[in-house]
């Protein structure tokens, strides 16, 4: 983008002239920063409220988790209480064997 000193008319000595060309130029981009800006904006609040939705759901599964996680203690309290009286069946069964 040329920019030229111009010591004429107007301008005074040092104005800087831009080609309309070159303005149009500038505006565009600008256009487009702006417009990048926004979409960028735009996708944060976005990336921001999935978090947000996210966070959510972990506290609302938390409580789930702790519950399944409690029965699962106790289905294998269970199982060890059901395999240790099949062992004493079995042990009682062998000693009849004798």
């Amino acid at each position: 983008m040329p920019i030229e000193e111009h010591h004429g008319e107007g301008g005074g000595p040092g104005a800087l002239t831009v080609s309309a060309d070159d303005f149009a130029a500038l505006e565009e981009r600008i256009h487009r920063t702006v417009e990048l800006v926004r979409r960028e904006r735009e996708a944060r609040a976005a990336a921001e409220a999935r978090a947000v939705n996210a966070e959510e759901q972990v506290r609302n599964q938390s409580p789930v988790m702790e519950q399944l996680q409690s029965e699962v203690n106790t289905l294998r309290a269970e199982r060890d209480q059901v395999r240790q009286r099949v062992e004493r069946l079995l042990a009682q069964l062998d000693a009849l064997e004798l």
